[in-house]
């Protein structure tokens, strides 16, 4: 089967459905002959930064020569960008041929009366099918939705356990409060793993230390004390430790997100924990100015800019890094939601903080996709500037970069689904 019919697949898979027990995971897994027994694990939950530090750590990994492999989601253009090896997407070759591993896999289960798996673990198996028969010596995965019952953690031990940070997201599922939303994520602490985890949350950070201290797995905190920005280069931000280990190296990132050096630097204590004194602070620093991560501020073309923020912690987040940047021409702001999202929360505030001159609304192909005029409605409950509804993303983007003219800046987010729309009408970058 060629990749776009197991795709195809793939995508008639129950997405947003109830998953099935860790112990059926674990099943699957067995059956697949898949279980990351062999490998170095490293689990990554929480609410945002997860692909970012994903993507920091694997940067840092391959520069001390090991090989990776990476689960990532959700993925923005192509169903493979969920599976990489040393870095790279896998091939449509190796795309199929495990696909077709595990259908094969799942065909026998269901002949045992045992259920098919879901959108996301059936994607989960694959990686790990393709990470076992790579033989890569880490496995660095990032959770889907929580934690405590995700997919990803049926795996048995992992080296280290990180919880970048939690916000409001997904209250329906994972709880109504940030303790138990941190609950949840930190469901992912193994017994005597170390727990690297991001302490910006009071509430969260509580929760974590619990968990962790009832089952003896050493915990550190990391907050925004831990690292000070020294610069802010057009492009770039350069910033330092607090911590006497990495000496006097500042590092570079090559982003104008200010969120990034808090998700670089849990990396970088990752890497601590892993290495210890072994350390090569010139290659790490050199690993991190390479790290590129799709659809996180990412600048596209010269001054527009996708980012992922797509719940009220990554509204705060991008609003931050808005604060820093100075106005140069018009500000425009093409923005689009999932209906179970608080997207009249965001557009609140995205209203009041930001100075954008100019508020596109468009929609997104895909079934949770919020009304567009309810949308509208919302932007113009809490402000009288220029805002228009274009449903047509297409026309909607090409309508945005007119508005921004040549000296201006667009900023596109409020959904993931979103932003790998836009991707693929840049040409699938």
């Amino acid at each position: 089967m060629n990749s776009h019919k197991a795709e195809d697949y793939i995508y008639n898979l129950p997405r947003f459905t109830t998953k099935n027990s860790l112990e059926h995971t674990r099943k699957f897994l067995k059956r697949l002959n898949a279980e990351g027994t062999e490998q170095k694990i490293l689990h990554i939950a929480g609410t945002n930064g997860k692909g970012s530090v994903c993507a920091c750590l694997q940067q840092l990994l391959l520069s001390e020569g090991k090989t990776v492999g990476t689960f990532t989601s959700p993925h923005l253009v192509r169903m493979k960008e969920r599976i990489r090896v040393n870095g790279e997407e896998i091939s449509d070759r190796c795309f199929s041929e495990s696909f077709e591993r595990t259908l094969k896999t799942v065909r026998q289960m269901q002949k045992d009366n045992i259920a098919h798996p879901t959108f996301f673990e059936f994607l989960f198996g694959m990686g790990m099918d393709v990470f076992t028969r790579s033989k890569v010596e880490y496995i660095i995965l990032e959770a889907g939705l929580g934690g405590r019952l995700d997919a990803t953690n049926a795996v048995g031990r992992t080296e280290v356990s990180v919880i970048t940070s939690i916000s409001l997201d997904h209250t329906e599922i994972l709880g109504e409060t940030i303790e138990e939303i941190a609950a949840e994520k930190a469901g992912i602490i193994k017994s005597g793993t170390p727990v690297i985890y991001d302490g910006n949350s009071r509430e969260a950070s509580k929760v974590i230390q619990n968990t962790a201290k009832a089952l003896n797995a050493p915990c550190r905190e990391i907050t925004k004390n831990a690292y000070e920005i020294k610069k802010i280069m057009g492009k770039d931000i350069a910033f330092s430790s607090a911590s006497a280990y990495y000496e006097t190296t500042v590092w570079d990132l090559h982003t104008i997100a200010f969120y990034q050096p808090m998700n670089a630097m849990l990396a970088l204590e990752v890497m601590h924990e892993l290495f210890g004194e072994e350390k090569n602070l010139a290659r790490w620093k050199k690993a991190l100015s390479g790290v590129r991560w799709m659809g996180r501020m990412e600048e596209v073309q010269p001054g527009i800019f996708l980012d992922g923020a797509h719940n009220l912690g990554g509204i705060q987040a991008f609003l931050e890094t808005l604060s820093y940047r100075k106005k140069e021409g018009r500000r425009v702001i093409l923005f689009s939601a999932v209906r179970e999202k608080a997207y009249r929360e965001m557009i609140r505030l995205l209203v009041q903080a930001s100075d954008a001159d100019v508020f596109i609304i468009t929609r997104i192909e895909d079934k949770r996709g919020a009304d567009v005029r309810e949308l509208l409605r919302a932007f113009q409950k809490f402000t009288n500037r220029q805002t228009q509804v274009i449903e047509d993303c297409g026309q909607a983007f090409e309508k945005a970069c007119k508005e921004k003219g040549e000296s201006g800046e667009l900023y596109c987010l409020g959904s993931l689904y979103l932003t790998g729309m836009i991707q693929e009408l840049l040409g699938g970058r």
